[in-house]
């Protein structure tokens, strides 16, 4: 009853019980790794089950075709032209510098995630995907952004993401006198949020009393983390139009909030890689000349 292009076909394995597709068929499609991703798929009309257009309240109970259509919509989308620097890349993963001024992902045409099809080599692997981030940077926040390209490599990123197995490190210039180094443990959302700090040089400054080079690792990954954390110390991050104190908001120089390196254990090859990334030259500048 179809006239979409098949991508892929799965049969139902027998169940001991029924579950809902969005629940049994997550994992089963190499293009589709999340639930919210199955989902979206879901209610886009593009899986079928034994023919039949599937629905979120559709049931499997073992032996059913299980198809994914290909989205009438994807091929209408005009393709983003950004060029992204690549930092490191593999059959299995990518790393990229993120610019700022851009979202990862999202319903904007501008995204991360719609320019790294033109940056990134698809893999050659059997379960390669679209590339896709594995986690978020915010808009105003540049640097290091791990991208994977396979559904097991995925699948198996997000994974060290949960054991803490990845140690990222961020470098941000504060505003105003605080500690040469310390841990903020404020919850965010009423959730568990740990983030280390530690001030490497200070430089005076008219209008902010004092200007600090900081190196910054969160231990969690709440959303806004070390912005909220930061601000909770009476110690904002220079340039944030979102979390600061009342007359010290630098505006026009974006926000000074870097992702500056990225240590873990390659899933696949087994091997430690390190990547570090410089900030843009205005961090440097601010501490050979204060204009501030």
């Amino acid at each position: 009853m179809q006239s979409l292009p098949i991508l892929e076909s799965h049969t139902a394995k027998i169940l001991d019980k029924p579950l809902r597709l969005q629940e049994y068929g997550v994992g089963i499609f190499k293009t589709i790794v999340t639930k919210s991703a199955l989902k979206k798929a879901i209610k886009k009309k593009c899986v079928l089950v034994n023919g039949e257009i599937a629905t979120t309240a559709t049931f499997i109970y073992g032996t059913e075709k299980i198809t994914l259509l290909e989205d009438k919509n994807t091929k209408k989308h005009k393709k983003i032209v950004l060029s992204l620097e690549v930092v490191y890349e593999d059959n299995y993963l990518a790393i990229i510098n993120k610019p700022p001024g851009i979202l990862v992902s999202g319903n904007s045409f501008k995204t991360i995630v719609n320019a790294l099809e033109q940056n990134i080599t698809k893999s050659n692997l059997p379960d390669a995907v679209a590339p896709k981030p594995v986690h978020r940077l915010d808009y105003p926040t540049t640097g290091l952004l791990i991208i994977g390209k396979t559904s097991t490599s995925i699948i198996a990123l997000n994974k060290l993401f949960e054991n803490n197995e990845i140690i990222k490190t961020y470098i941000a210039v504060t505003i105003g006198k605080m500690q040469d180094f310390g841990a903020i443990s404020e919850l965010i959302d009423g959730k568990k949020a740990i983030s280390k700090y530690q001030v490497i040089k200070r430089v005076s400054s008219n209008r902010f009393a004092s200007l600090n080079w900081v190196e910054l690792t969160p231990e969690t990954g709440r959303k806004h983390q070390l912005r909220k954390h930061l601000l909770t110390i009476g110690n904002p991050i220079l340039g944030d139009q979102t979390y600061f104190l009342k007359d010290l908001k630098l505006k026009g120089k974006g926000l000074y909030l870097h992702a500056y390196s990225l240590v873990f254990t390659h899933p696949f090859t087994n091997e430690k890689l390190t990547f570090v990334k410089e900030p843009s030259k205005k961090f440097a500048s601010i501490f050979k000349k204060i204009n501030l």
